[in-house]
């Protein structure tokens, strides 16, 4: 082999290398502090927008759950509003739940609506999420009480 090719190859190879490093490394930040989530500029204020309007809450069923409570684990005692849906679950910063179990992913589960009725989903979690005792794959519905497993913590459904 030529002292050029040889030489070609082994800057190749250190290339590879640095970029598997880096690569390995933007992983692990994201892991250990979670996904940038843009801030949103203020938005001036507009002459014409000083009245602000307040939206009449729309009515709910009775019945109808409008908070997730972690019912156990480390973080029991966190309520999350179901106005503000959809609720993603997670040790993230940008999670609505901040879970610090180490059995939850950083983007884990995710609470969501539609029509009338509210489901959960995992979000390709490492550990799984689970309705009871049953591993869900795909949207659940669920329902007032449900308890929903996520790690060693457990949320609930509350009114």
């Amino acid at each position: 082999m030529s002292e050029l090719t040889l030489f070609l190859v082994r800057i190749a190879y250190l290339a590879i290398l640095w970029i598997f490093v880096l690569s390995a490394i933007s992983v692990i930040r994201s892991d250990m502090f979670g996904a940038r989530v843009p801030t949103p500029a203020a938005a001036p204020p507009q002459p014409g927008n000083q009245k602000k309007k307040k939206k009449a809450a729309p009515k709910q069923k009775r019945g109808t759950p409008t908070q997730a409570v972690v019912v156990q684990g480390v973080n029991s005692g966190i309520i999350a509003d179901l106005a503000a849906a959809p609720i993603l679950i997670g040790r993230g910063n940008d999670a609505a739940i901040k879970l610090d179990d180490d059995y939850v992913s950083t983007r884990h589960a995710r609470i969501v609506a539609s029509g009338d009725q509210w489901y959960v989903e995992d979000l390709g979690s490492t550990n799984g999420t689970y309705l009871g005792s049953q591993r869900i794959t795909q949207p659940v519905p669920i329902g007032l009480g449900s308890q929903v497993r996520i790690g060693k913590t457990i949320v609930e459904l509350r009114k």
